[in-house]
């Protein structure tokens, strides 16, 4: 008998040491039925197209703030919530110093398909890093590779 199996056959007897419990037809005894429905799920339902996490999808990642000069960039998850349309995508450059947010750059869209839930088609930031000195390259799940000149505050995407 192997490992799997083993612990399978103890799982089923366990089961059926339960008071109340019959295995072979899934019933439970009335004893043993809870006397009042099931408390409500103590995860938020979120309101339709919030912007937010939603219980469907786990949120990203965190993204380590990356810096440069006298910024620091971090990537924005959750756009809509602020406004922005779309949910990652968006980059915040913040004082180093105060932490004050100075601007926020789109480093690539989302065309969200209106017939499909909106939060399986975010796609957002995985990975941020510094190259080249002064430039920020930003790698978003697709592994789509973009580079980010803060100075110009331009976006381009590598092939």
């Amino acid at each position: 008998m192997n490992a799997l199996t083993h612990k399978l056959s103890v799982f089923v007897l366990l089961l059926l040491a339960l008071p109340g419990c019959d295995v072979a037809d899934k019933r439970v005894s009335p004893a043993t039925q809870p006397s009042s429905p099931r408390p409500p799920s103590t995860v938020p339902a979120r309101p339709p197209d919030s912007g937010g996490p939603s219980e469907k999808r786990v949120g990203p990642p965190p993204v380590a703030p990356v810096g440069i000069g006298n910024l620091r960039f971090e990537a924005i998850h959750w756009g809509k919530e602020r406004g922005l349309g779309q949910n990652g995508g968006y980059i915040a450059a913040r004082d180093r110093t105060s932490g004050k947010e100075i601007w926020t750059l789109k480093i690539y869209d989302i065309a969200y398909d209106p017939a499909l839930e909106s939060d399986v088609q975010d796609v957002f930031i995985q990975s941020m890093s510094r190259i080249g000195g002064d430039k920020l390259q930003v790698i978003d799940e697709k592994d789509r590779r973009y580079i980010v000149d803060p100075q110009a505050r331009s976006v381009t995407q590598q092939k």
